[in-house]
Parts: structure tokens; C-alpha cells; sequence
């Protein structure tokens, strides 16, 4: 099986699935919730949000392929399940990489820190892996995916201080 047919699936499950959870991560210490909130709303959000683009991609695809829009390839049953698949677990693999620091009793700053270094490193592979199957460079590819998925996290970060301005 190559995986070039489902590098779509697999760069959109590792990419949404680093940034939401970061991105969760970051609102929920901009909010000054404890660490234990982290991790519960964090690994709720790597599971529920895994499924969900899993089923999402699956559905959307199928419905491609009953509109007779999809190719013979992506309209195989076994394609559409290897599809989601490849969605839920990159998701899962590449969220967990936020939560990590939590796990290990740091304060949410010192641990919102090392999450945000782990994340921008998470975010820059994943674009530099890309590389390898389109005709981007490495340093391009990787600086596309790591800017794009910071602007997601700061946004969330922010959103959760402002949030916490109106209920404080």
C-alpha cells in the first residue's frame, strides 16, 4: 500500500490534530484553568475531534463518490475506511505531542512553554515529511504548516484570555 494515496489524510490528521489540541491546550491556560483541566479537555478533544474528522472524511469522500464526482481509487470501500483511518490516527498520534508536558506536573506556564516548542517542532516535521511527496522544499513546506498552525494557536490563546476578562 502507498502511502502517497493517503497523504491527504495523512498531513490534515497530523496538522489539525497537533494545532486543535494545542490550540485547546493554549486557550485553556490562557483562561487559568489547572493542569488537571488541560489534560481532561485535551485528550476529550484528541478523541472526539479524531472521530469526528475520521467519520467526516469518510462520509464526505463517499458522498463524492455517490455524486459520481470521486475517481475509481477513492471510491474503493477499503480506500474509504484506510482513508479515515489514516485521518483518526494521525490526528490522535500528532495531538498527543501538546498534551505531553502536561503529564508531568510542570506549572501550565513552564508546561504551555515546552508544549508550544514541541508543537512548533511537531508542526515544522510534518510539513518537512510533505515535502517528500510533493515538489516543495523541506525548509518551505515546513514553515508553511508551522505558520499556519502558530496563527490557529495564538488566536486561541488570546481568545481564551479575552474570555477569561469577561467572566472574571
Amino acid at each position: 500500500m502507498q502511502l502517497r494515496k493517503y497523504i491527504k489524510d495523512i498531513v490534515y490528521g497530523a496538522n489539525d490534530g497537533m494545532v486543535t489540541t494545542f490550540a485547546v491546550v493554549a486557550g485553556v491556560v490562557g483562561a487559568s484553568l489547572s493542569s488537571t483541566v488541560i489534560l481532561i479537555v485535551g485528550f476529550a478533544n484528541l478523541l472526539a475531534d479524531g472521530f469526528s474528522m475520521a467519520a467526516s472524511d469518510y462520509l464526505g469522500t463517499k458522498s463524492e463518490c455517490e455524486a459520481k464526482e470521486g475517481n475509481v481509487v477513492e471510491c474503493d470501500p477499503k480506500h474509504l475506511w484506510r482513508s479515515a483511518w489514516y485521518t483518526f490516527s494521525s490526528f490522535a498520534l500528532a495531538g498527543l505531542v501538546p498534551l505531553i508536558p502536561f503529564l508531568f506536573g510542570l506549572s501550565s506556564s513552564r508546561a504551555l512553554t515546552i508544549s508550544a516548542v514541541f508543537t512548533g517542532a511537531g508542526l515544522f516535521v510534518i510539513g518537512a515529511l510533505r515535502s517528500h511527496y510533493t515538489k516543495k522544499g523541506v525548509l518551505v513546506s515546513g514553515f508553511e504548516v508551522l505558520i499556519v498552525g502558530g496563527i490557529a494557536a495564538l488566536l486561541a490563546y488570546f481568545v481564551g484570555l479575552f474570555i477569561k476578562t469577561l467572566v472574571s
